[in-house]
């Protein structure tokens, strides 16, 4: 657990989340989310880093896991009046040192253009990769 001595937010390492809780954050971020059962994608994580003010979370990303050495950053999330503050950042930056400290050699990142650079100040460097969309 570490707090952000710029502000009041409290980061934590995949405390007990519940539906409700996770579905709120995501409807302030992202337009068209769904309601999701975060219960079996949490229950695979290697782990996830959430942040707080107060009771509040205000932010989550997850570190989904092969089993081996690779974990893939996945749901990278603000809510939307916390964004633009380095909380993201912070989050992904804690992440990736959750999987170093787990023994983890590699933490794998898709995204969009617009982002590359706030992935480049993670510690992301871009590489080629291969991508198939099933809905197709």
């Amino acid at each position: 657990m570490s707090q952000d001595q710029n502000n009041s937010i409290n980061y934590q390492i995949s405390p007990p989340l519940d539906n409700k809780t996770l579905n709120e954050l995501f409807e302030t971020a992202w337009q068209n989310h769904n309601w999701t059962n975060f219960q079996p994608i949490l229950k695979q994580s290697l782990g996830y880093v959430c942040a707080f003010e107060g009771e509040k979370l205000v932010g989550f990303v997850n570190l989904a896991w092969d089993g081996g050495v690779h974990a893939f950053l996945l749901d990278t999330t603000v809510h939307s009046h916390w964004q633009k503050r380095g909380i993201g950042l912070k989050l992904v930056k804690q992440a990736a040192k959750f999987a170093k400290e787990s023994g983890l050699l590699w933490v794998h990142v898709d995204y969009e253009p617009p982002l590359e650079s706030f992935y480049q100040q993670a510690g992301f460097r871009p590489t080629l990769a291969g991508l198939i969309n099933l809905t197709d």
